[in-house]
């Protein structure tokens, strides 16, 4: 039998021995020869799940607005936070791999136990924050495609927990397989838009070079920090460190560092995947809104309307409210499972899976019902992109910790990050970090 995962170091201070998500760990089997693409396709999945995140309907909404405000311009900021996600996802698996403890046991093994609970309820918001953007986005789709009213919808999301629970019971490769299923349909449906809205090219590749507005002009330096908070999502940090732990790789150091190399093809290759829809998105708006003068559209509902006369199609805005709702329905999935993640890592907590479900998806959808109810569904585009922005905001408290960790020797062994990586991710780390300060001081200045 394929010996478990332990911790490489006594540095751990926690005597806790449970495995991350046990009911799946080290449940697919690797192959034991050194073929790349039978081992490539044993470590496909977690990577596209993770990548489900960085594709959500948040990232709509600040792609939506970024794109027909601004035209290419927000481009580069999409890029440059794509690259951040596929360095700081590389540091999430590897810590996994190279330790057996996921990002949340990791905080909670080297941390004192009020430290750990701040943490976690830092996380919790975020994914509340995810999960809301989720809700919305879902029912906005079920709105837009069926007529459903948005406070319906809204409570219809509730059945995606016990969905969730029903496919996890028929096994991890069947969650991926679903996953994989429904960004299949979103990239479809996005690249039949693109054909259609027929973006300027070279104003494209401008758009990939950042212009200094991004930074003096505030109301494009909002709508770019909620990019990067929608694009690299705390939670998903913590989830790529537990569920890179479902495949059965033995713990020596020469399958450790085959997992960490094969799971990183897949990270790489889905967030990749995640750039070209984000990128999409924005072009789509750039080129379907801004260059023809409805500058103003920053509603999902909105560009759902002005897709089909614009773009001259009757199938545009049906297939862009289908990848909508695929968009949601695969966030939740990766959601709900980031949220079990954290309650057990940082707390030792366990409780039904059901039950952690509920509370997490009640947590993203009372706020949402009562502020719908409460201000009118105008206010849904607002509260989308605020929640990527809260998201943003959280984002250091797991990054931090992350880089810390992977530089430390101790704890990493002889996967302890290289020099040049160490620097990076503290950079990237420092530019979080930044950016985040000055968006909050321009908040309190109002």
């Amino acid at each position: 039998m394929i010996e478990s995962l332990k911790p490489m170091s006594k540095a751990w201070r926690s005597e806790r021995k449970s495995n991350s998500l046990s009911e799946v760990f080290a449940s697919i089997p690797v192959p034991q020869g050194n073929g790349f693409w039978q081992n490539l396709r044993a470590f496909l999945g977690p990577g596209f799940m993770v990548a489900v995140g960085y594709m959500d309907p948040g990232n709509w909404a600040t792609d939506l607005a970024g794109g027909a405000q601004f035209g290419y311009t927000l481009l580069s900021v999409v890029l440059i936070s794509s690259l951040f996600a596929i360095l700081l996802q590389h540091l999430a698996l590897k810590l996994g791999v190279a330790t057996g403890r996921d990002l949340a046991q990791a905080c909670g093994d080297a941390f004192s136990k009020p430290v750990a609970i701040f943490l976690w309820f830092i996380c919790e918001l975020a994914i509340a924050a995810c999960d809301l953007a989720e809700v919305i986005g879902s029912a906005l789709a079920l709105h837009l495609l069926f007529g459903i009213p948005i406070l319906t919808g809204i409570l219809i999301t509730i059945l995606d927990v016990f969905l969730i629970l029903f496919f996890q019971k028929k096994g991890f490769r069947v969650l991926e397989s679903i996953v994989l299923s429904l960004l299949i349909v979103i990239v479809l449906c996005f690249a039949y838009e693109l054909l259609l809205s027929k973006p300027d090219i070279s104003g494209v590749l401008g758009g990939l070079i950042p212009q200094p507005s991004i930074f003096t002009n505030p109301d494009q330096l909002y709508v770019a920090i909620g990019i990067l908070g929608a694009t690299v999502m705390p939670h998903n940090l913590y989830l790529h460190s537990s569920i890179v732990q479902t495949r059965a790789f033995a713990s020596t150091d020469i399958d450790r560092k085959k997992a960490i190399k094969f799971a990183t093809w897949d990270s790489t290759l889905s967030l990749s995947l995640a750039f070209f829809i984000n990128a999409g998105i924005l072009i789509l708006a750039a080129s379907a809104f801004h260059l023809s003068g409805n500058a103003h559209v920053a509603d999902i509902r909105d560009a759902y309307q002005l897709l089909d006369p614009v773009l001259g199609s009757k199938l545009a805005s049906a297939f862009f409210a289908i990848a909508l709702l695929a968009s949601g329905q695969n966030a939740t999935l990766t959601g709900t499972l980031a949220g079990q993640i954290v309650m057990e890592g940082f707390l030792d907590w366990r409780i039904a899976p059901w039950l952690r479900r509920l509370i997490t998806r009640l947590l993203a959808i009372v706020p949402a019902f009562f502020i719908t109810w409460w201000y009118g569904e105008s206010k849904i585009g607002e509260l989308l992109i605020f929640s990527q922005v809260v998201l943003s905001m959280q984002l250091s408290f797991a990054v931090i910790p992350l880089v810390w960790f992977t530089s430390d020797a101790q704890k990493m062994g002889p996967f302890v990050n290289a020099p040049w990586l160490k620097y990076s991710a503290w950079v990237i780390s420092a530019v979080i970090l930044s950016l985040n300060l000055y968006l909050l001081a321009q908040i309190l200045a109002g």
